[in-house]
């Protein structure tokens, strides 16, 4: 494909020659002969530094914002990581443009909310694919997680062969950084589901304005053509000044769409939803009231896009939990383990206020906070865990390049309690908290969720909480 052609999609763009392009790339070390080189400003480097490396590696051009000092053509351009994303939807033919998209944007509830709205457009009889925090699922493919938005090269490279696969919709989870860094611009969504904005990612946001900022991007008219929009949450006051036709769905507040908890059950909750006034009964297998409320968002959207009652009631009662999203991971001495990834304030509020309805004896919590992020929130989820839970095991959770007992100590200073005990080693944590349940208990392991990984100084070695988890009940947590 030629430089020039690309170059039409971007507005304000000056092309120093032509050049024929066979793929795209954003890392000099892997630059191939034939490629296209983006440079940009990194958060931590600036890729206009590497330009020429690409150059020697075989690019055979460069999109820029500055002279990059190469003898190859550039593209100069306002904006690289826009440009990105437009070129890289026109270099894979535009897949967006033969699909619909529906998007999911919160801090908490993003993949269980996506999980159960493609259950949903798969009863209505809709192939769909989704791609979020646990990788790609479609056409009996799954495509391993590397961020909860794909970087743009990656993510419309996926989209296309969706398209060749014979998708028809698409689910994505749509993170706050996604929309920052214009990572999925040229999409337009059928539909935008807005879950909720809490306490996280300051660390690169810097604050909740401009953190909110971010998600508010996603709710305009020219991004997305309906929205659908928690009541329960108070930024959705702001989201509906975006101009975009929208709905709410709550349980606490005046909704368009809400529900009735009929039963609810360590295990699954049975509820009736009222979608505008259509009735529709349903059974998740998930407990919590924030379960019911991903479950509402799922079904008010597949609704308003044609799926019917008995198709909503089939989607959500046949997706049989949602990986590391308050997942039943066993019993021990009659005590039962749940694993979930709440890594938030909220998340960790909310699942252990899910599992304290249900927990006849002692609830426990084992949790750690990721190394480089947000410091701000780790004494808060220590208080939070100490308030809810009637025991706390603080432990690591991918300190990455930080001393795993300083983040610990930090989380500690929010434990007003002595009703805690603090062990670095994850596994040896898990099997500490094994040992103490007894019947009628219940154990929280928290933050990773469906992670496979621990990193550590840069490494990410293979750990999984449900694999320990089940051997050490094997072994009787010895």
């Amino acid at each position: 494909m030629k430089l020039s052609e690309l170059a039409k999609e971007l507005q304000n763009a000056r092309c120093t020659g032509e050049a024929e392009i066979t793929g795209l790339c954003i890392d000099s070390r892997v630059a191939g002969r034939g490629e296209l080189f983006f440079a940009f400003r990194g958060t931590h480097v600036d890729s206009h530094d590497f330009a020429q490396e690409a150059e020697a590696r075989g690019a055979v051009a460069i999109v820029c914002e500055r002279d990059t000092g190469v003898t190859c053509p550039q593209l100069f351009v306002e904006d690289v990581r826009e440009a990105m994303s437009r070129i890289a939807a026109a270099f894979y033919a535009h897949p967006e443009r033969e699909m619909k998209f529906f998007g999911v944007t919160g801090t908490n509830g993003k993949t269980t909310t996506a999980y159960l709205l493609r259950s949903i457009l798969l009863a209505h009889g809709v192939r769909t694919g989704i791609i979020g925090t646990l990788g790609a699922e479609y056409a009996n493919r799954r495509v391993a997680p590397v961020l909860t938005t794909p970087d743009p090269v990656f993510l419309f490279s996926l989209l296309a062969d969706m398209r060749e696969s014979g998708v028809e919709a698409v689910v994505m989870e749509v993170s706050a950084h996604a929309l920052a860094l214009k990572k999925e611009l040229p999409i337009v969504y059928e539909g935008a589901i807005f879950t909720n904005l809490t306490q996280d990612h300051l660390d690169f946001f810097g604050d909740m304005q401009a953190y909110g900022e971010a998600k508010r991007a996603l709710f305009c008219r020219q991004r997305c053509r309906r929205a659908f929009l928690n009541a329960d949450d108070p930024f959705t006051a702001t989201l509906k000044k975006g101009g975009m036709p929208y709905e709410t769905y709550g349980l606490e507040e005046p909704a368009d769409d809400f529900a009735v908890i009929e039963r609810e059950g360590m295990l699954g909750t049975r509820m009736l939803l009222n979608l505008n006034d259509e009735l529709v009964e349903a059974e998740i297998a998930l407990t919590g009231r924030h379960n019911v409320l991903n479950a509402l968002a799922a079904a008010a959207a597949a609704r308003a896009f044609g799926a019917r009652a008995e198709e909503i009631a089939l989607g959500i009662g046949s997706l049989k939990g949602v990986d590391g999203r308050l997942e039943y991971a066993g019993s021990m001495n009659g005590g039962a383990v749940f694993v979930d990834f709440a890594h938030t304030p909220d998340g960790l509020k909310k699942s252990l206020s899910a599992l304290r309805e249900h927990c006849r004896g002692r609830l426990f919590v084992l949790f750690g906070c990721g190394g480089n992020r947000d410091r701000a929130k780790r004494p808060v989820m220590g208080e939070i865990a100490s308030t809810l839970a009637d025991f706390c095991i603080v432990t690591s959770d991918n300190p990455r390049y930080e001393d795993p007992c300083s983040i610990m100590a930090e989380i500690e200073a929010g434990i007003p309690s002595k009703n805690y005990v603090a062990i670095e080693e994850r596994e040896r944590a898990i099997a500490y908290a094994l040992q103490h349940l007894q019947a009628g208990d219940i154990l929280l392991v928290a933050g990773k969720g469906g992670e496979r990984t621990q990193e550590i100084m840069g490494i990410k070695y293979a750990y999984d909480d449900k694999t320990v988890i089940t051997s050490l009940i094997g072994k009787g947590s010895h």
